[in-house]
């Protein structure tokens, strides 16, 4: 049975929020969000986070519309997965995100009002989401 960590990347194009999580707990914390110039992140950085928790897997979110069609960004971040792993040789998974922006501004909302909604905060909070809908879909 796994039970190693998790990196978990809620991607765009100007921001790609990141997250933690662990099997045994289920559980996943944010990170900060790396920026981003159109879609393409700072690779050093996005290495040393993959050196400093050493993932067993790294799960995207793949950005699909309400009616699980695709659109442009669903292609972007398979690219962005697929160069994951290409570069690095990290196991990589793609967990369908509808609604995990929407469900990250409520929680953010909820504890901090209007001053907790900054962009990297509500995307590294949206990975949390999607690393935590894998995590459900992956007992």
């Amino acid at each position: 049975m796994a039970t190693g960590t998790l990196l978990a990347f809620d991607f765009g194009t100007k921001s790609i929020g990141v997250a933690v999580g662990q099997y045994i707990t289920g559980t996943a914390r944010p990170l900060s969000a790396l920026k981003a110039q159109d879609g393409t992140p700072d690779w050093e950085k996005l290495a040393r986070l993959l050196q400093e928790w050493q993932p067993e897997k790294v799960i995207v979110g793949l950005p699909l519309n309400m009616d699980g069609t695709e659109q442009p960004l669903t292609a972007r971040a398979r690219k962005f997965a697929n160069r994951i792993h290409g570069r690095f040789g990290v196991a990589v998974s793609l967990q369908d995100e509808r609604l995990s922006t929407v469900e990250a501004r409520a929680d953010l909302f909820s504890r901090g009002g209007f001053r907790a909604l900054d962009k990297g905060s509500i995307d590294s909070a949206s990975a949390v989401v999607i690393l935590e809908s894998w995590f459900e879909a992956h007992p």
